[in-house]
C-alpha cells in the first residue's frame, strides 16, 4: 500500500504548486499600495509583514496609534504566514495561550465584514483523538479549563468520533475531546485584511523593504537604517519571524531573541470522489503525531516527528520563504500513522508535500514583550507552529504594552526577560528545538523537563551531590536537585515514571520532608537571583525605598520580605533584601527573575556614578540549612551562639563556618520552618558543605530538594511569584499586607493604588484549600491549574498545589473572585465571602470537596496529627 501511494507522488506530473493551489488574494494587495517613499520618522516602526506583524500594527491603529510604519522585506505574508496550515486551535495547555486564541478567533471572524477581505474562515470544530488513558486525562483537564472560560467543548466517545468524521478509524481509541467553535482559515488572507484594516486607519506599509540596522541612543530607540533610507523612530517591534535571531543582532545594542527554524512538513491531496464537505472537523492525533483537515475537498496533514530536521543554524536565508526540497523518507512515519488513521487515503492522489521553515523557542512558548536592554524594542515572534491561533490574541497583548505600558492579561510565561543570553546560543537552540518541536504531540505530564542543554549553569557542589542520587530539574538553565535517591532505589524505574496519579517519588520526599520537619536538611538554593546595591551616599536607600512596598530603613543586620510593584500595585518581583551596612543591600529574588529584575531596577535608578547595582548571583553558593537542628549544626561548626536569643529571625551576619570566613548567615528559609540560608563565596563552597554534613551526621542530616520545598513552603502558605504572584496580583490580595508600609514616610510605586484598593476593596484573594475527599493513592492528582468551584459556580483556579505530609492531605493555592450571578461582573471578595462558600476542586472533570483557609493553620502544622484526628471544620473559621 505504501509503496504505491509513494511511487504515485513521485511520479512526473501529479504535482501542482503550492501557489496554484493556494486560495486567491483578489484586492487584498490593492488595498495596502504603499506610499512612494519612506517617512523620515514615525512613532513606531514593524518589521515583519506575517500575520505577527500585521496583527500589532492592526490593533496599535485601534488604539488610537496612527503613526506606525510597516516594513517588510519581501512581500507581505510571503515568510512562514504563507504556508501556514491554518488550523485555529483554542484547545492549549497555558491559560494564556488559550486566551489569545480565543481571541483571535473571535477577530477572525469578524474580519471578513470589518475589511471586505475573504479570509476563508470556515468554523469547522476540532476533535483531539486519546489513543491511551493518560492522553485522555490530559485532554480532560484542557477540557475542564476551556469550559470555564467559555469555549464550548466535551469529552466524547470513538462511536462519537465516527459519527463527526466518517473517515476515521477510531478503533484505538479511549476517547476524544470535540471544540465544536474552532476553525480554519487562509492565514496569508488574514494577514492581507489585517494590513488592509491597519492601513485604512493610517498605517504605512511598505513591502520589498529591508532594515539593515536599528538605531540606539543611550539605550533608547532612536530609528531604523533600511536599504532605503533611515526612519527616526521611539518604538522597534521584531515580528521578523525566523530572521528575528539575526535582526536582534542588529543593533548598536545587540537583543538576545533565542528561537530557531526547523523543517516542518505536510502534504496535500487532490479532492476526494466525492469532495470532504467544508465543515469537516480538523483532527489532531497527537499519539500518532499527525493533524488533519479539509483542504479544497481533499486533506491536508502534516505532524510533529520524533526527529526534526533543524535549519538555518549558519544564519539569515533567503527573503521569502520557498518551499524547501520534499523528503519523504523523512515524512514516512507521519505518512504511515495518517494511513493508519485514515485508511481510505490510499485511493487518493497526492498533489505536494509541503516542506517550509517553522520557528521554535527553548520553552515551546512564543516570545513577546520589551527588551530588557533597550527601551523602545519590541518583540513578538517564536510561535512554535501556532502562529495563526497566537497572531490575533498575541498583537494585541502587544499593541496594549506598547500604548498602555502593560498588557491586560499576565503575560509573564511568553515574555522575553524570562531568557537571558546564556539561552542564545545557536548550538544550544538547535539542539534544544529538535526536543522542542517533538514535545509539542508528546504527553507532558506534571513534573517533566528538558533533556537538552543541560548542564549549563551549575553549583559548585554538582558533581558532589550528583554522586549521592541528585535528580535535577532546569530552571534559567540553572540545574536544581528535585529530590534525592535512596542507595535501595530503582534508578531506572523511577527515571521513567510519569504519571499524572500519585508519582513513585512521593515516598522519597515525603522522608526529605520528614527529615526538614523532626532533624536537618540540606538543600542547594544557588540559582536563586541576588543582588548588591551599593552607593557612596543614602542614594541606595532612597531608591529602594521608592521601588518597594516595605520599609528598608532598618537596622544593620535585619532583612525585610518586601514586593516590587508596579504602578497598579502588582508583584513586579517578591524578594528578600539585607542591609549589609548603612549604604549596602543585599537582595535576594527567585531564579528567573535575573533578567527581568535587572531590567526593572535599571529602568528606575538613576544614572549617578555613585550607585552601584551588581549581580552577584555567580559569586555565592546558597544553602539552606532547614530544620530544628540546624542550629545545633551552624553553633558547632561556628563557635558562635545561634539561638533566637541572639540570632533573631529575619537577621544576617556575616560569619565563619568552618574554616571559611565571609559567609553571609541568615535566618530564614523561605519555607516558614527553622533555619539558616548560607550565601557561601563560591570558593568556599565546597568545604563549608563537606563541614556541613560532617558535623550534621550526628543530628539526622540529610540532603533535600525543591520538591520537599515545595511541600513545605505550600502547607505553610508561602506564596511564590511567578506560581502564585504576578504583575496583575497585589499583595492586599494575597495577605501580603504586613510587607506594605503604606505610611513608611517616603512615595513608593503602587502606592496610590494600594490606598485605592484597601478604600474599595479586592477582587480576588489568595486562599489555601485542604482536598477532603480526596484519595492520594487512588485519585488524580492536581498540579496547578484547577478550576475552583463555590457553591456549584466557577470563581477561579488554583496556582500551585502539593500534597502537605504534615496535613496528610493534598494542599493547594488559588484566587477566588466574586462574579455576579446576575452580570458575570467582578464584585468584592470579602473574608466572609470566602469562609461562607462550599468549595470543589475540578481535577480532569470530577470534583473533589475542599475546605479554604485564607491563612495558614499553625496548630496543624506545628503538632502532626493523624488524618482521622485532623477536624477540617477547624479551617473554616477565620
Amino acid at each position: 500500500m505504501l509503496p504505491r501511494l509513494l511511487a504515485v507522488v513521485r511520479g512526473p506530473g501529479s504535482c501542482r504548486g503550492w501557489r496554484e493551489g493556494s486560495p486567491a488574494r483578489g484586492s487584498a494587495s490593492a488595498t495596502v499600495a504603499p506610499p512612494v517613499a519612506l517617512p523620515a520618522q514615525a512613532q513606531v516602526v514593524v518589521c515583519g509583514g506575517g500575520i505577527m506583524g500585521t496583527s500589532v500594527a492592526y490593533h496599535l491603529s485601534k488604539m488610537g496609534w496612527k503613526d506606525v510604519v510597516l516594513l517588510e522585506q519581501g512581500r507581505l505574508a510571503a515568510g512562514s504566514t504563507r504556508f501556514c496550515a491554518g488550523i485555529l486551535s483554542t484547545a492549549r495547555h497555558l491559560a494564556i495561550e488559550q486566551k489569545m486564541a480565543d481571541y483571535s478567533n473571535k477577530l477572525y471572524h469578524q474580519l471578513e465584514q470589518e475589511t471586505g477581505i475573504q479570509t476563508g474562515y470556515t468554523r469547522t470544530g476540532s476533535i483531539f483523538l486519546a489513543q491511551t488513558q493518560d492522553r485522555l486525562i490530559s485532554l480532560k483537564r484542557i477540557n475542564s479549563r476551556l469550559n470555564v472560560i467559555g469555549i464550548p467543548c466535551e469529552i466524547i466517545s470513538p462511536k462519537k468520533v465516527a459519527e463527526l468524521h466518517p473517515l476515521l478509524n477510531v478503533h484505538d481509541l479511549v476517547g476524544a475531546m470535540h471544540v465544536p467553535e474552532d476553525a480554519v482559515v487562509s492565514s496569508a488572507d488574514v494577514a492581507l485584511a489585517l494590513a488592509s484594516a491597519a492601513s485604512q486607519s493610517g498605517v504605512q506599509i511598505y513591502d520589498r523593504t529591508s532594515i539593515l540596522h536599528v538605531m540606539v541612543k543611550r539605550g533608547q530607540v532612536a530609528g531604523v537604517e533600511t536599504d532605503k533610507g533611515q526612519i527616526q523612530c521611539q518604538y522597534f517591534v521584531n515580528c521578523a519571524g525566523q530572521w528575528a535571531y539575526e535582526l536582534g543582532l542588529c543593533s548598536e545594542e545587540p537583543v538576545s531573541i533565542p528561537l530557531h527554524a526547523c523543517e516542518h512538513f505536510y502534504l496535500l491531496t487532490r479532492p476526494w470522489e466525492t469532495p470532504l464537505p467544508s465543515s469537516t472537523p480538523t483532527v489532531v492525533d497527537a499519539d500518532g503525531r499527525i493533524y488533519i483537515r479539509n483542504w479544497q475537498g481533499g486533506i491536508l496533514s502534516g505532524g510533529f516527528e520524533k526527529n526534526p530536521k533543524p535549519i538555518f543554524t549558519e544564519g539569515k536565508n533567503q527573503l521569502e520563504i520557498q518551499n524547501l526540497q520534499e523528503d519523504w523518507d523523512h515524512f514516512e512515519p507521519l505518512l504511515s500513522s495518517l494511513l493508519r488513521r485514515m485508511p481510505q487515503l490510499e485511493t487518493l492522489e497526492i498533489v505536494k508535500l509541503v516542506n517550509c521553515p517553522e520557528t521554535f523557542t527553548p520553552d515551546m512558548r512564543c516570545i513577546m514583550g520589551e527588551s530588557p536592554s533597550v527601551r523602545g524594542y519590541f518583540v513578538l515572534v517564536g510561535m512554535n507552529s501556532a502562529g495563526l491561533s497566537f497572531g490575533g490574541g498575541a498583537g494585541k497583548y502587544l499593541a496594549e504594552w506598547m500604548v498602555y505600558g502593560y498588557p491586560s492579561e499576565n503575560v509573564w510565561e511568553l515574555d522575553l526577560k524570562r531568557f537571558g543570553a546564556l539561552q542564545s546560543s545557536r548550538t544550544f537552540l538547535r539542539h534544544r528545538v529538535m526536543e522542542v518541536m517533538p514535545l509539542l504531540y508528546d504527553l507532558k505530564v506534571p513534573r517533566w523537563d528538558f533533556q537538552t542543554g543541560r548542564q549549563l549553569r551549575t553549583s559548585p557542589l554538582y558533581d558532589r551531590l550528583d554522586a549521592q542520587g541528585a535528580r535535577w530539574m532546569e530552571k534559567h538553565g540553572f540545574e536544581r536537585p528535585k529530590y534525592f535517591i535512596p542507595p535501595d532505589k530503582d534508578l531506572l524505574a523511577l527515571e521513567q515514571s510519569k504519571t499524572f496519579y500519585k508519582p513513585d517519588w512521593f515516598e522519597i520526599v515525603e522522608s526529605e520532608v520528614k527529615c526538614c520537619k523532626e532533624a536537618v536538611c540540606v538543600i542547594d538554593m544557588s540559582s536563586f537571583t541576588k543582588f548588591e546595591i551599593t552607593s557612596t551616599g543614602d542614594q541606595a536607600l532612597e531608591i529602594l525605598q521608592y521601588l518597594f512596598s516595605n520599609d528598608l530603613d532598618v537596622p544593620v543586620g535585619h532583612i525585610v520580605h518586601t514586593g516590587m510593584l508596579n504602578e497598579r500595585g502588582g508583584y513586579e518581583n517578591d524578594c528578600s533584601i539585607a542591609r549589609l551596612s548603612k549604604r549596602s543591600f543585599f537582595m535576594i529574588s527567585p531564579t528567573d527573575q535575573q533578567v527581568h529584575c535587572w531590567a526593572w531596577l535599571k529602568k528606575y535608578m538613576p544614572e549617578d556614578s555613585n550607585l552601584i547595582l551588581e549581580d552577584v548571583t555567580w559569586k555565592y553558593t546558597a544553602l539552606n540549612l532547614i530544620g530544628p537542628r540546624a542550629v545545633d549544626v551552624l553553633s558547632e561548626l561556628s563557635y558562635a551562639p545561634m539561638t533566637p536569643d541572639h540570632f533573631p529571625s529575619l537577621f544576617c551576619k556575616e560569619m565563619s563556618v568552618g574554616y571559611a570566613n565571609g559567609i553571609r548567615v541568615m535566618s530564614m528559609t523561605h519555607t516558614g520552618e527553622p533555619g539558616f540560608m548560607l550565601y557561601i563565596p563560591i570558593e568556599y563552597a565546597l568545604h563549608v558543605y563537606n563541614e556541613v554534613m560532617s558535623v550534621g551526621q550526628k543530628y539526622g542530616i540529610r540532603n533535600a530538594g525543591y520538591y520537599a520545598l515545595r511541600s513545605l513552603r505550600i502547607e505553610k502558605f508561602f506564596a511564590f511569584w511567578g506560581q502564585d504572584l504576578n504583575t496583575l496580583t497585589t499583595p492586599l490580595e494575597c495577605g501580603g499586607e504586613s510587607r506594605v508600609k503604606l505610611d513608611k514616610g517616603v512615595d513608593f510605586i503602587g502606592r496610590d493604588a494600594l490606598l485605592q484598593q484597601r478604600q474599595n476593596g479586592v477582587y480576588k484573594r489568595l486562599t489555601m484549600f485542604i482536598l477532603d475527599d480526596h484519595d492520594t493513592d487512588l485519585d488524580l492528582w492536581p498540579w496547578w491549574g484547577e478550576p475552583i468551584y463555590r457553591n456549584g459556580r466557577y470563581v477561579g483556579k488554583t496556582t500551585s498545589s502539593a500534597y502537605g505530609y504534615t496535613l496528610e492531605r493534598h494542599v493547594c493555592l488559588g484566587f477566588v473572585h466574586n462574579f455576579s450571578e446576575d452580570t458575570g461582573e467582578e464584585q468584592v471578595v470579602t473574608a466572609d465571602f470566602i469562609n461562607r462558600g462550599e468549595y470543589e476542586i475540578d481535577i480532569a472533570g470530577h470534583r473533589f470537596q475542599a475546605k479554604a483557609k485564607l491563612y495558614p493553620v499553625p496548630s496543624l502544622l506545628t503538632h502532626k496529627r493523624r488524618k482521622e484526628d485532623v477536624e477540617l471544620s477547624d479551617l473554616h473559621g477565620k
